[in-house]
């Protein structure tokens, strides 16, 4: 395995189709705004290596895992049941140590991980704010970054999108090797049945609310797993008319979802607080009734106070032509 701080070195460059020409470096003069670029963008990196270096001698991570390995087995074991094949599909669930796990150097990623073997997850990301300035949002995608090697998710089947993205970050992102989206979606992303998991945290109600929506069947949503904010701690903080009017599909889905929260450490609480992972059991979609799947109308929140999420206002392809990518 290789050793955490390979996590941060930038990927091999991938090919677009661009007309315009990216200067060669000896074509950059010093001082110039693509070295200063450079410059910001290492130090972007370096802080979020020392972000994945602090993080992963914390109690946090080790506890997390655990809950969320916790999770992963009894999905997997879903689909494995809805597929036949687990091996053929996601590969086997390994979460104890490896027999050399006590040769592993301090700085390196433990050898245990969530998921090993053929495994075809998806991983999209919303929300996750603008890390190269704000501590909170620098240790959420340091947490996916390492959550991401530990299931073995190649970084380029993780999509990530925020508005707010400053074009550093984007080019932080890249360097990375994970994949930018260019269009807000505002959540409404169909997983087209490919087992996906969806790190939103801290993110606008409406946006859980839009993904159900776009996955609103048993066959979807049992692919699903969303770790963002508690779905209980949502029920419990707006009044029933009001989650039941404006957010329809997160009122009609508690009944059919297990939770589990992640657990809380001083040195994180306000990084993740009120974070849980979510799944979909079938035996608990299936007792839903007919008319939990019949009303399909697409939200709009016209009348929606405090919305907390930023709209798509351009005018050209519909969300659903990203997805198809």
């Amino acid at each position: 395995m290789a050793a955490a701080t390979d996590i941060w070195q930038a990927a091999s460059p991938r090919r677009r189709c661009s007309a315009a020409r990216r200067p060669r470096r000896k074509d950059v003069a010093a001082g110039s705004p693509e070295t200063e670029s450079e410059a910001d963008s290492g130090v972007v990196l370096r802080r979020l290596r020392e972000a994945g270096e602090d993080l992963l001698i914390s109690d946090f991570w080790s506890s997390a895992l655990e809950t969320i390995g916790g999770c992963l087995r009894k999905h997997l074991e879903q689909l494995k049941t809805s597929v036949g094949t687990l091996s053929d599909t996601l590969g086997n669930l390994y979460l104890d140590p490896s027999p050399e796990e006590s040769d592993v150097a301090p700085d390196s990623i433990p050898r245990e991980t969530l998921v090993v073997g053929t495994c075809h997850w998806k991983c999209v990301c919303y929300g996750i704010g603008n890390f190269a300035t704000c501590v909170i949002a620098r240790n959420q995608l340091t947490f996916l970054l390492l959550f991401l090697e530990k299931c073995q998710i190649p970084r380029s089947h993780c999509l990530v999108y925020d508005p707010l993205f400053s074009q550093l970050e984007i080019a932080t992102l890249n360097a990375l090797g994970v994949a930018v989206l260019s269009e807000n979606e505002e959540g409404k992303r169909s997983i087209c049945g490919n087992p996906t998991i969806f790190y939103m945290l801290h993110c606008g109600t409406a946006l859980y609310n839009n993904l159900l929506w776009s996955n609103w069947s048993v066959d979807a949503l049992s692919k699903m797993i969303i770790i963002g904010n508690s779905f209980k701690g949502l029920e419990e903080r707006l009044l029933t008319r009001i989650l039941q009017k404006n957010y329809p599909y997160i009122a009609k889905i508690l009944k059919g979802l297990e939770e589990l929260e992640l657990p809380q450490t001083s040195q994180y609480m306000d990084i993740f607080n009120d974070t849980s992972i979510h799944w979909f059991p079938v035996q608990k979609l299936k007792l839903l009734s007919t008319d939990t799947w019949v009303f399909q109308e697409e939200p709009d929140y016209q009348d929606c106070e405090d919305l907390e999420i930023i709209r798509n206002k351009m005018k050209g392809p519909s969300a659903a032509d990203v997805n198809s990518r």
